[in-house]
């Protein structure tokens, strides 16, 4: 999945369980739930396989996806201001929901081809329900959705 719905059900979870003990915990979590969603993401994996790399086409992607996060994140960060200890849980629990992805960068960005982070790219993979583009982005918009309302209904 990519980065985007994860910070937006990460960022809801902060916004309704404010007791950082917990909402950073179940941000984490949510991940792993959230992976089993049919969705679709680059394939960075196989094209780090195939080309030793992720391709021009899905780094662009990441980026976008990543930049995109961030803006969320501190968006909806920015509304429990001017409690900062609640925006800094919304920031943190953001940071985890999309931490089990962060653990890979290095792995297809940095070419740090160490066990561990092959093995968790093995252990995440397992968990992924991909699909086509098209349903597999609708399902990502919907869960971008469903959070926003969460956070603002």
């Amino acid at each position: 999945m990519l980065e985007t719905p994860h910070v937006a059900v990460g960022a809801a979870i902060a916004t309704k369980v404010v007791n950082p003990i917990l909402a950073i915990p179940l941000a984490f979590g949510s991940h792993f739930l959230l992976e089993k969603i049919p969705h679709w993401n680059p394939h960075l994996n196989t094209e780090t396989e195939k080309y030793g790399k992720p391709t021009q086409k899905s780094t662009a992607v990441v980026i976008i996806d990543v930049c995109a996060s961030l803006a969320l994140g501190f968006f909806i960060a920015s509304k429990a201001l001017p409690n900062t200890s609640h925006a800094a849980t919304i920031l943190v629990a953001s940071f985890a929901s999309v931490l089990p992805d962060i653990i890979e960068g290095p792995y297809f960005f940095l070419g740090i081809r160490n066990k561990f982070i092959k093995k968790w790219i093995i252990f995440q993979k397992s968990l992924q329900e991909d699909t086509n583009i098209i349903p597999g982005l609708l399902t990502q918009a919907l869960t971008i959705f469903a959070a926003l309302w969460w956070i603002f209904a």
